[in-house]
């Protein structure tokens, strides 16, 4: 059995990593009987601006359509993959565009978009329709500025969903007998609002943008949106542990009696130094300090002295790592993420490695191993969502 050293990376690290697709694109550049001219580009382009798995199945897929059809020519590949495969042709057609391959078509989006907007500015009632389109040719103006002095433009979904807001607005003040805009009051707006509570802040940006629209061309002389409020509650807001049983971890974790040294580390790691699941994910050997005994998380400018019972923790961590004989450089390694270093008189794969802990719990041992968890199982929470959830252990302190 070849061992596979993944160029010192973790197995989720290598299959992220772009040599993946330029490896895809090797290996079927050897299977076509032709490789296109293009084929190369087309593995640079996904590598960059696609999500590594994607972007090497695009190239599996495209190879075997390049096999089949044996069409090399863009325009030719093209006609065909809109024909039989038309999410293949949507991609390709982006590709071929941007390198200059084919030519550029007409702005598709735009006039789709168009269309949209129309229909929506349509449902309007008469009355209060011309309002409401003069508004909406604002909003595209706005936009259009911006591509062009290189800011960053309100995308055709904003402009849509401003225009929703506005039309049911107007379908709303046209049942309660209101034919012009210039009798709408903060009551009426009120009102609307109250029909859905959770869209309230939603529908009130782009109720203040056409009511200040409004005031500027003297459709209304009074713009009742500007001092409306839609309050929204900042900071945590899951559910936390109470004071009793961030006691009852923090003595269980700092005994490190039959506790598995991940569950330990990470616990006091987010308890005391509001560690984030992203910053232990990420942590690696290069971030700790055994001197000073200090960490620095990922993404953090300063050193973390930790205390006693944290750096027992990590140390207990440490150990269990040189017991997995792993290159992996990332601090928490399990047998999912771990690279074998080939060994003297190596016992077999099959049979059990042993000077591992005692499981204390076995959720906890399943969390601490996940590749003893079907798929269905991991996406359920439980004592394992810690390493997966981007966000501190929930505490109040």
């Amino acid at each position: 059995m070849a061992s596979q050293w993944a160029r010192g990376m973790c197995k989720r690290c290598y299959e992220y990593s772009p040599h993946t697709v330029r490896t895809r694109a090797a290996g079927w550049a050897r299977r076509m009987p032709c490789t296109p001219a293009w084929w190369d580009a087309l593995t640079a382009h996904l590598a960059t601006h696609r999500n590594v798995f994607y972007g090497a199945d695009t190239l599996a897929h495209t190879a075997r359509f390049v096999i089949d059809t044996g069409q090399t020519d863009p325009h030719d590949l093209l006609t065909e993959a809109r024909r039989t495969r038309p999410w293949l042709g949507w991609l390709l057609a982006g590709f071929f565009h941007t390198h200059d391959l084919l030519e550029a078509p007409a702005d598709i989006l735009s006039s789709r978009a168009a269309v949209r907007r129309e229909r929506r500015i349509a449902a309007v009632p008469a009355p209060l329709r011309p309002a409401v389109r003069a508004f909406a040719d604002v909003l595209v103006a706005r936009r259009e500025n911006a591509e062009n002095l290189g800011l960053r433009p309100n995308q055709l979904k904003t402009i849509e969903i401003r225009l929703d807001t506005v039309r049911d607005l107007a379908l709303h003040l046209h049942a309660k007998g209101h034919t012009t805009w210039a009798g709408v009051n903060a009551g009426d707006l009120e009102a609307f609002l109250a029909r859905n509570p959770a869209r309230r802040a939603s529908w009130l940006a782009g109720l203040r943008q056409f009511f200040a629209h409004a005031h500027r061309t003297g459709l209304v002389l009074h713009d009742p949106a500007a001092a409306m409020q839609a309050p929204q509650p900042r900071g945590f807001s899951g559910s936390t542990l109470t004071l009793d049983e961030q006691r009852v971890l923090y003595r269980r974790w700092r005994a490190g009696e039959g506790v598995l040294p991940h569950e330990a580390f990470i616990g006091l790691a987010a308890l005391l130094h509001a560690a984030t699941t992203t910053e232990l994910r990420h942590l690696t050997l290069t971030d700790i300090t055994t001197a000073s005994r200090t960490v620095r998380f990922p993404g953090r400018s300063v050193d973390l002295a930790l205390d006693d019972a944290t750096w027992r923790a990590l140390e207990a961590c440490l150990t269990h790592r040189q017991a997995l004989h792993t290159d992996n450089p990332h601090v928490l390694v399990t047998r999912l993420t771990r690279v074998t270093t080939p060994r003297r008189r190596s016992p077999h794969p099959r049979q059990p490695r042993t000077g591992r802990p005692p499981p204390s719990d076995p959720a906890l041992y399943a969390a601490a191993h996940p590749c003893r968890r079907t798929r269905h199982q991991a996406a359920h929470r439980g004592p394992g969502h810690v390493l997966r959830r981007n966000c501190a252990l929930p505490v109040a302190l």
